[in-house]
């Protein structure tokens, strides 16, 4: 199957938290970071999730945001650090590649805000990406 979606990274679930409704699902991505999906339980059960399982963290590059270092303060669990690699620019947008261990991630944000972070490729970031917006497949 073919996807829109270019940020796929791979990685082992750790654990999986499961609501009413909704589960947490911690993975550690390949290149040894970790991030959190919330996922439904539906999903859990369709996928055969469970600790160990191999997957994929998905995430459309709308939903990256892109720091020159870590936030504090902040509900984003998932602040992934990575060098950017390329920056393509357009009249309003612009699609910034992130070099991350065990892959790469492409943000799409304003053009004002790669100029006003002073983005470059060499530049130091950091991907923040809500637990909402990263979604699994099986690997």
């Amino acid at each position: 199957m073919s996807l829109s979606i270019r940020n796929q990274i791979p990685g082992t679930v750790t654990d999986i938290a499961a609501g009413e409704a909704m589960a947490t699902v911690k993975v550690r991505l390949d290149g040894g970071q970790h991030v959190t999906a919330a996922i439904t339980l539906d999903a859990v059960k369709d996928l055969g999730l469970a600790e160990g399982s191999a997957v994929r963290a998905m995430m459309k590059a709308t939903e990256v945001a892109l720091a020159t270092g870590r936030v504090e303060g902040l509900s984003i669990r998932n602040q992934i650090p990575g060098t950017v690699s390329d920056v393509a620019t357009g009249g309003a947008m612009a699609a910034v590649k992130v070099t991350v261990d065990g892959g790469e991630l492409t943000a799409a944000i304003t053009k004002d805000a790669v100029t006003a972070l002073g983005l470059a490729a060499g530049s130091p970031v950091v991907a923040l990406i809500k637990s909402t917006e990263v979604s699994l497949a099986n690997a």
